[in-house]
Parts: structure tokens; C-alpha cells; sequence
């Protein structure tokens, strides 16, 4: 049992044979400093007015309960005004190994979510242009997001809205329909509207090897409705390929020029008119959001008759609910923040708890070179594409720099310093910790060292500060992972991640290993070093990066 999971098991218990109740500011974390122990607990602060005791008189009996049941503690201390201070016994930490080796991949892991249906959906780029750093950060953020809620036991399907509707539909057929005409031999010109990017010199080409010329004597309809289908399937297939390329996954794509077929907008639109939460003014269609908490009405249909992106997102999000998910996780652009709210009230609206729908914005990247900012505008076509980055710093890097901050901070994504194979850079740290582990082991192998002896023999041997510190962080894995699945947070992993690849560092250059002199000792370090290595993969392909045994 873990470090944490053991204290609260022990607290509770007591507090039965007290008759007090647990109350819910009680935390069981580690002190910000160490010579206050592994865990501290402030129950006896929280619990002195329900005792009728004073919290050091109360901290003093809960203690005396301990002391008789919790044998892997070595002390108990009671500090200030009545705060628990928890020290293990080294043979605690040093039971975690039994559970990696036992365990391997699936260390870690849990019943968390409950098997609870949860569709993630992410990316979602307009199918416009191809894909670019920022799209690439929401990718890795959802595909990280997919795995690490999976591994703590929810039911997770993954989902791209494919924006195939609406104007900037037509903007795109306008945009390739007038490079046909070019190469047709007509003076065209684009105007400040049109997409810019050389990428739709390609399908307009595709369109002349097909056609010839010959679009220009159909209907203007016609010949745009071409151009944008050609568009989209171009485009589509390079965003495809890169998402693939990323490791990305995405288990159904859905679009939403469906819904506007399959009548599901108009159908949403009814259905809340029926119960009062739409109405009609000034000959547009309006969604009563301010009774949901919004700061006033959204239009989701114009008095031209047109919808709004609202009246399709609405609809949207009620097919997902009616395919069974009961937890849905939208990850959007920064400059979504105002129309998160708005879709909650929506989400309301349509009966569903509030909580049921969870918005993660994530914020934009800028990127580098050599400290140099590159602009970047998706419409004027001066960009770096995804594909461009990962050619030159590869999937590895981009993914885990990704995921090294909060999705919702900036981050500077410097290509010279991704690259570098340097302590510094923290992707190269990270995996350079897991090759170092094999380069021992394989040498070991190579002398033909094993580990052979029982681990309760090896195990005691594992006393060293060093040995315990890389114990104690091996333990707190599982609880990494379930506060990652529960905040929709992977950068908990990477952090973790880093934390311990700097212990293992500093453990390798304070001691030796296969050199180590008595037999059971290298095998007891052989035996730590397997360990952390596991953990080290099982967080790395929580982030879809790879382990590598070489560097």
C-alpha cells in the first residue's frame, strides 16, 4: 500500500475507534520540509471543537492509536499547535520494488475512473491549411490526456470535430477555385480574405491534371463545390499523416456538415424552443444562457436564416451525450475562454450536469529560433507547419516539450534548444536517465551478473539516503497518475518524470553499481535500478515518448 493510502487507512480507524468523523479540509501531503517527515496531517487542527480536546491532546491519542497498528511507521511526532508528522520505516520504501517487478507496465495504474464513458475530442483544426506547432500542442496535450485516463481506469474514446461547414468552407473553394483559373491562363487575383498559403497552389494543380479546363464551363456553384471537396480531401489526408506521424490517435472522426444533413441542428434548435430555453427576437433565434449563469443570450440563429457556430456546437455536444458518454473533455484555443462558459450553460440547458463537460484551453506557442521569435498567420500562409518541426527536432521532443507546463501557460518552443543533447534540455535528461539504467544492465549482462538472490535479502541492503529517496519518489507514481487523470493535467507526468531522472543522475554519481564490491549489494542496486527504469517507461508512454535504451 502507498505511502499516503497507508497513513489515511490508519487515520481513519482511528478516528472510528474515537468516534469522530473525517473531516473535509483533512489533507495527509508531504511538509514542505524533510525533517518533518514523509507525510504530515492536520486532522487533530480540523477535529478539536468535534472532540471536545484541545488539537494537541486529541494529535497525543491519535498517536497512541497509531502506535499500536501502524507498525511500518518508525515515530510519530506532533508539531506547533497539534500537526502529525509521519516517519516510515526504510523497509516501507523499500517495498515498493516487489510491486514494480510484479507489476511492470500496468505499476501505476487503477480503477480511478470507474470504467466512466469519456470522450476526449481535441485538435479539431479547420480543414483549411495544414497543421501547425500550436495544433500541435493541443494533439499531444489529447492524446497524453487519452492514455494516462485510460490507465487510471476510465473508459476514454478519442474524437476530431472536423469543421467541414459554414464560410470559411467557401473562403477555402474561393481561394483554390481562383488558382485553377490562374493556371487556366485567366488573370485572377486573391484578395486579403482568401487563404494565402502556397500548400493550395498543390490542389489546384491536382484539380488541372484531373480537369483540364473544363471547369470553367460549369456553373460557378458547381466548379466551387469542386475546388472545396478537393480541398478538404487534400488537406484532410496531410493532417491525417501528420497526426500519425505525431503518434496521435484519433478513434472516430466526426463532421459537422452531418449534423446540418442528418437535420440534428434543427432538431437540438426545436427541442429547446419546446421547453422555453430559446426564443424568438428581432427575427433571430436566441439560447437563454443567462438562466445558466452566462452574462447574456447567444444568438444560434441569424435573422438571415443562417446558424451560428453555437446552434452546431450545441447539437454537437447532444450527439455525443446520446452516444452513451457521460463525461465529455474539449480541448480548445486560448482565445475560446468566453465561449466556455456559454457552452456549459448549453450543456445545462440540455439536462445535464454542469461538471459533465470540461474545457481545457490551451495557450499559444511561440516559436524560436536561437531566441529569435517566428511569426506566424495561419490565413496569410506564413507559418511553420507541424510536419516542419517535427522534421527538424522530431516526435520525442516536440511531444514531451509540450507537455512540460500547464496547457493553459505560455510556452517558448525554441527549436535551437529542443535539439540540444544536453542536461539541459529536459526531454534529452529525462531519456538519458532510462539509457543510462540499460547501459549498466546491459554491461552487467555482459558479465554475466543477474539478479538471482531473493529480494528479501537484497531489499534491507537499499538503506543509503540516495537509496531512499529514488524509493520514496517511486511509490508516489500512482498518486502522480491519479492526480494527472483527476486536474486533466499530463505536465504532472513530465515533472515527475523529471524529478526522478534527477535523483537517478545524482545516485549514479554518488554510487557505484556493478563495482559496488559485495555481491548482494550490486544486486540490490541492479534490482533499484530495474525498477526505476520501469517506472520511467511506464511514464514516458503516458506521454507518448519512447524510452530509448541507447543515446
Amino acid at each position: 500500500m502507498h505511502a499516503k493510502k497507508y497513513i489515511q487507512s490508519h487515520l481513519q480507524d482511528a478516528l472510528k475507534e474515537l468516534g469522530l468523523d473525517w473531516p473535509d479540509r483533512a489533507s495527509v501531503e508531504p511538509p514542505r520540509e524533510k525533517h518533518f517527515g514523509d507525510l504530515a496531517c492536520n486532522l487533530a487542527m480540523l477535529l478539536g471543537k468535534q472532540s471536545g480536546q484541545n488539537p494537541r491532546e486529541l494529535a497525543l491519542n491519535i498517536k497512541s492509536i497509531l502506535q499500536s497498528r501502524a507498525i511500518e511507521l518508525e515515530k510519530t511526532e506532533i508539531a506547533g499547535p497539534g500537526f502529525l508528522n509521519f516517519f516510515f520505516r526504510p523497509s516501507f520504501w523499500q517495498g515498493i520494488i516487489p510491486v514494480i517487478v510484479r507489476e511492470k507496465e500496468s505499476f501505476g495504474s487503477s480503477d480511478l475512473g470507474g470504467k466512466l464513458p469519456v470522450l476526449i475530442e481535441y485538435v479539431s483544426a479547420n480543414p483549411t491549411g495544414p497543421l501547425h506547432i500550436g495544433h500541435g500542442r493541443g494533439a499531444a496535450l489529447g492524446d497524453s490526456l487519452a492514455r494516462i485516463m485510460r490507465f487510471a481506469g476510465f473508459n476514454v474514446s478519442t474524437e476530431y470535430y472536423l469543421n467541414d461547414a459554414g464560410r470559411q468552407m467557401h473562403v477555402l473553394g474561393e481561394s483554390v477555385w481562383i488558382r485553377y483559373q490562374r493556371l487556366c491562363g485567366l488573370d485572377m487575383s486573391l484578395n486579403a480574405e482568401h487563404y494565402q498559403g502556397d500548400y493550395l497552389e498543390a490542389v489546384a494543380g491536382i484539380l488541372f491534371r484531373e480537369y483540364g479546363c473544363s471547369l470553367l464551363e460549369t456553373s460557378r456553384d458547381r466548379a466551387l463545390s469542386v475546388c472545396r471537396e478537393k480541398a478538404v480531401e487534400a488537406i484532410l489526408h496531410g493532417i491525417k499523416d501528420d497526426l500519425r506521424r505525431f503518434g496521435i490517435e484519433h478513434k472516430n472522426w466526426f463532421s459537422e456538415q452531418s449534423l446540418l444533413n442528418d437535420r440534428e441542428v434543427s432538431k437540438t434548435l426545436e427541442w429547446l424552443k419546446d421547453r422555453n430555453l430559446a426564443y424568438v427576437h428581432e427575427n433571430a433565434l436566441w439560447f437563454r444562457s443567462t438562466a445558466f449563469g452566462d452574462d447574456k443570450d447567444r444568438v444560434m440563429q441569424k435573422s438571415d436564416g443562417s446558424l451560428t457556430y453555437f446552434a452546431s456546437d450545441i447539437a454537437y455536444h447532444q450527439n455525443k451525450f446520446s452516444r452513451g458518454f457521460e463525461m465529455l473533455v474539449d480541448i480548445w484555443g486560448a482565445d475560446h475562454h468566453g465561449y466556455a462558459p456559454r457552452m456549459k450553460a448549453a450543456v445545462q440547458a440540455l439536462g445535464r450536469p454542469r461538471e459533465s463537460l470540461q474545457v481545457i484551453l490551451v495557450q499559444l506557442v511561440n516559436l524560436m529560433r536561437g531566441g529569435t521569435q517566428i511569426s506566424m498567420s495561419t490565413r496569410s500562409g506564413e507559418f511553420v507547419t507541424l510536419r516542419e518541426v517535427l522534421d527538424e527536432v522530431g516526435v520525442d521532443s516536440c511531444r514531451f516539450i509540450f507537455l512540460c507546463r500547464k496547457s493553459d501557460s505560455h510556452l517558448d518552443f525554441d527549436l535551437e534548444e529542443v535539439k540540444k543533447k544536453s542536461m539541459d534540455n529536459p526531454v534529452f535528461y529525462v531519456q538519458y536517465a532510462h539509457a543510462r539504467i540499460c547501459s549498466v544492465l546491459s554491461r552487467a549482462g555482459e558479465r554475466n551478473m543477474e539478479v538471482t538472490r531473493d529480494q528479501g535479502v537484497l531489499l534491507p541492503l537499499l538503506n543509503t539516503p540516495e537509496d531512499i529517496s529514488l524509493l520514496k519518489h517511486l511509490d508516489i507514481f500512482p498518486d502522480v497518475i491519479q492526480v494527472a487523470a483527476e486536474k486533466l493535467s499530463p505536465h504532472y507526468i513530465s515533472f515527475y518524470l523529471q524529478e526522478l531522472a534527477g535523483l537517478l543522475h545524482r545516485y549514479y554519481t554518488v554510487h557505484s553499481v556493478l563495482n559496488a564490491g559485495e555481491q548482494d549489494l550490486v544486486q540490490a542496486r541492479m534490482l533499484l535500478l530495474q525498477s526505476v527504469a520501469q517506472v520511467l517507461r511506464n511514464g514516458l508512454e503516458l506521454l507518448g515518448v519512447q524510452a530509448p535504451e541507447k543515446m
